[in-house]
Parts: C-alpha cells; sequence; structure tokens
C-alpha cells in the first residue's frame, strides 16, 4: 500500500506543522544571527535531528527540512554557496532520520536576495535558484516542498512553477499583513493567483503572531477551496502594520516579547474552527508550543507524557495554579512591550 501523502492526512483533519529553527538554534550556538544560512546541517547534523526529534515528539506531523536561506545566493553572505548542495541534502537526510515513520518531511525553499520585482532578468536566475534547491531536495526523498516566506506574489509563483515542475504536491505561504503584498496583491489575490497555477496548500506564515496571521489566513480561506495554512511567529505583534523584524528588540532580544504557550493553544482551536487545515509555527516556536496546539486539538502527543503537573510541586502556592483556567485568566491579561521600530 503506497504511503499516505500531506493531502492525504489534510482530509481527515487538522495536520500540525513543526515550530521554528533558525533563531532557536542560533540562541544554542549552531547558527549565526546575521547571515542566519544553515551550515549546520553539515557541520551540526546531531543538534539539528535533536531539535527534529523535540518537534516530533511534541506532536509535529511534519517536520521541514532546514533549507531556509540555503538558496546558493544567499548562502554566499556567509562563504558556504560552493557546499549548496551539501548543505540541501544533508537537511533532508536529517530531517527523515529523525522523521522515521512517524511524520512526513517537506523540502523547503524560500524567498531569495536575488528576486527583483521589476527586473525580468532576475526571474530566470531565481527559477535556477529554486530548480537547484527542488531537485535536491526531491533526489533525497522529500515528500512534497514548501515555499514560504515570501513578500512578493511574483517570486512565489517562480517557486510554485519550480516545485510543480518536478511533481510535488505544493504548499505556497506569503509573508505580509493584512494588507498584502509590496507588489501589490491582496491576500485573497495571492490565494486565487496560487490556487490558479497549481499550489496545492496556500496560506501565510512568519512575521506575525497567532492573531495577526489567523485573521490573514481567514481572508485567503474565504478566497479559495485549497487547503490553507497558517504558521504564526512565537513573538507578539499588536501593531498590525510592524512585524516582528522591525521591532526594536529583533534579532537579540525577542524573549522579552515571546509568546506563552497558551496563546498558541488558543490559537490551534480557533484555526481550526476558521476552516484552517494545516497549523504550525514559524520563527520563536518551540517544541512547548506546538505540544500545547497538539494537545488543544485533542491530541496527546509522546510529549504529554511529560506534561505539567502542577498539583505535585513542593510549594503548595504553587500547587494551587493547578488549574488551566488560572493560565487562561493570566493569559488574558498578558501584556507585551508596545511594537516600535529602532
Amino acid at each position: 500500500m503506497a504511503k499516505r501523502g500531506i493531502l492525504d492526512f489534510l482530509k481527515d483533519d487538522v495536520v500540525l506543522g513543526d515550530g521554528g529553527y533558525v533563531l532557536e538554534l542560533e540562541h544554542r550556538g549552531y547558527i549565526q544571527a546575521g547571515p542566519y544560512t544553515p551550515e549546520i546541517t553539515i557541520e551540526h547534523p546531531d543538534v539539528l535531528e535533536q531539535l527534529h526529534l523535540e518537534f516530533r515528539r511534541a506532536g509535529a506531523q511534519v517536520l521541514q527540512t532546514l533549507t531556509f536561506y540555503a538558496s546558493e545566493d544567499k548562502l554566499r553572505s556567509s562563504g558556504h554557496a560552493h557546499e549548496v548542495e551539501d548543505i540541501n541534502r544533508a537537511a533532508v537526510k536529517v530531517a527523515k532520520k529523525a522523521a522515521g515513520d512517524d511524520a512526513l518531511v517537506a523540502g523547503v525553499i524560500t524567498l531569495t536576495p536575488t528576486f527583483e520585482p521589476d527586473n525580468q532578468d532576475s526571474y530566470h536566475r531565481v527559477r535556477e535558484i529554486f530548480d537547484q534547491q527542488v531537485a535536491l531536495q526531491k533526489e533525497d526523498g522529500v515528500e512534497f516542498i514548501i515555499g514560504e516566506t515570501f513578500l512578493n506574489l511574483k517570486e512565489a509563483l517562480i517557486a510554485l512553477e519550480a516545485i510543480k515542475a518536478v511533481g510535488l504536491v505544493a504548499m505556497i505561504t506569503m509573508n505580509f499583513n493584512g494588507s498584502g503584498s509590496p507588489d501589490g496583491f491582496s491576500p485573497e489575490d495571492c490565494a486565487k493567483h496560487l490556487t490558479d497555477a497549481g499550489a496545492d496548500i496556500v496560506g501565510v506564515n512568519c512575521n506575525y503572531d497567532p492573531t495577526r496571521s489567523l485573521a490573514i489566513a481567514e481572508q485567503m480561506r474565504g478566497a479559495t477551496d485549497v487547503f490553507i495554512a497558517c504558521q504564526p511567529a512565537g513573538y507578539a505583534t499588536p501593531n498590525p502594520n510592524m512585524p516582528f523584524v522591525e521591532h526594536a528588540l529583533f534579532p537579540l532580544s525577542l524573549e522579552r516579547i515571546q509568546l506563552t504557550r497558551f496563546a498558541f493553544s488558543e490559537f490551534a482551536v480557533k484555526a481550526r474552527d476558521a476552516g484552517i487545515n494545516y497549523i504550525g509555527g514559524c520563527c520563536g516556536v518551540l517544541p512547548y508550543h506546538v505540544r500545547a496546539m497538539a494537545e488543544a486539538l485533542g491530541r496527546r502527543p509522546e510529549g504529554s507524557e511529560k506534561s505539567p503537573d502542577l498539583a505535585r510541586h513542593i510549594i503548595p502556592d504553587v500547587r494551587e495554579k493547578d488549574d488551566i483556567c488560572y493560565w487562561r485568566e493570566r493569559e488574558k491579561r498578558a501584556t507585551y512591550e508596545p511594537a516600535r521600530k529602532v
């Protein structure tokens, strides 16, 4: 019997993806802030595998290869352009090892520094870049490919063409606010154009928190019949026009606006009820956030064996906090530093 693919799982129920790798691995000392390139796949594959395993144990049904910024042009910024093949292949190998038979593996391609909206020559170069990554990832056995974090619809469409050219299921997610893309397309427009061009799953990821991201995903939900994905950032973005990457705390003090597990458990339920089919996280979303989403959806992943049991705490005042209502009330009153630019 053929192995079930992502579209089969989406037809049955909400699919839970993983979270953010790049910023967390920077925290752990294996990715350099600045270039943020993923040479860790060949330098410390064991560390990457451990984070994959943590997401899988938390309930992730899909593990994304760490090939964000693994294009030749972006790797040039850190001196690793000559290792583009090794980095992409290693990323797939590590993810597949961690996934085993318990999770699907999605390849990843992302926005590139080469793309210029008004430069036709850049279109051909970007397509070559995507073709290279897609071919490597398909050859090494990814089950579908996510083109993610695109600001411009035109670049997202190039990525989609490259994915469909090799016959793989394509998930394309945009990275913008409710006004849409810099090249002039609303979220609804993007959903329609991507659907018409053959995308199997469309949606939004990164830059904004669950509240902002879900609102954008709902706009897209109303514009297409294909599956919708929403993978928000793990940071508070109260200003609807300011992504977390424009916050004064970006990139080295984001812990001060980190969202709680309860923000993500609430998001999971709201997303499911809004008809969102694929949920997960992006930058700042960690395994405990994913576990909270899984449990909010009524699941009990392996990691739930160690879910909190404050009734067993040694301090009586802490034992009294063993009540989800206590934490929900505090989440409602949670405040985060207002977003502001540098």
